[in-house]
């Protein structure tokens, strides 16, 4: 019976020992921590919007549209340590809604839509293309169908001055016919969606109070 005392007596210790090892390795739950099981759908959303890692990981709302390790995600990271409430996945949205709005007043000839959101130089060569337009008796009815593509290709920021550049590629699906001052159809079909392929690029002062991106350049 001694014997046997003296062995359990052992185990128990060993027992213990490895008990509180196990504690000290992957500590205690306590505090206001909620458990993993109880995160909603938007808390994540919310999260991934606004991850700024510093030190390493990956912030998936950069990692979702550009190349994590690509120099694009770099510019990235540094606009959003610059203004913390920046998101890409908002900016992505944002140029979405401004490709459609600029295409059409384009289209439609509103000067005065168009000076709003492009630069000085970018809107020179637009309403230089609608007063010709005009000059010529041309007369543009257009219908936007929807994007096919939006694509983030490229960004860059400027730390001296908290400039950012990011360059998007947008497909674009449309309808677009061109009438010389009789109304007769001198380009286009009206039945015929066109797709248009345009590479945008919107800069911004980041941290400035203007929410405003304006388009700084286009290209094919």
């Amino acid at each position: 019976m001694g014997s046997q005392l003296i062995q359990i007596l052992v185990l128990a210790g060993v027992a213990l020992f490895l008990i509180l090892r196990l504690r000290d390795v992957l500590g205690t739950r306590g505090g206001f921590e909620k458990p993993l099981g109880g995160r909603t759908k938007p808390e994540v959303e919310r999260s991934r919007s606004f991850e700024v890692i510093d030190g390493g990981g990956t912030d998936h709302d950069i990692a979702d549209h550009v190349d994590p390790e690509s120099p694009a995600a770099q510019a990235l990271a540094q606009m959003k340590q610059a203004e913390p409430g920046f998101s890409v996945s908002e900016f992505a949205h944002g140029a979405r809604q401004a490709y459609e709005l600029i295409l059409m007043a384009y289209e439609n000839g509103e000067l005065d839509t168009l000076e709003q959101f492009l630069a000085p130089e970018v809107y020179e060569s637009f309403s230089s293309a609608v007063f010709a337009r005009a000059d010529r008796g041309l007369t543009v009815d257009a219908n936007f169908v929807g994007i096919r593509e939006l694509k983030i290709v490229g960004a860059n920021f400027d730390p001296d001055t908290r400039e950012g550049d990011v360059s998007v590629r947008f497909v674009g699906e449309l309808t677009s016919v061109v009438r010389n001052p009789d109304g007769e159809v001198v380009e286009g079909d009206p039945q015929e969606i066109k797709r248009q392929k345009d590479v945008w690029t919107f800069s911004r002062v980041m941290g400035s109070d203007s929410p405003n991106w304006l388009l700084v350049a286009t290209g094919g």
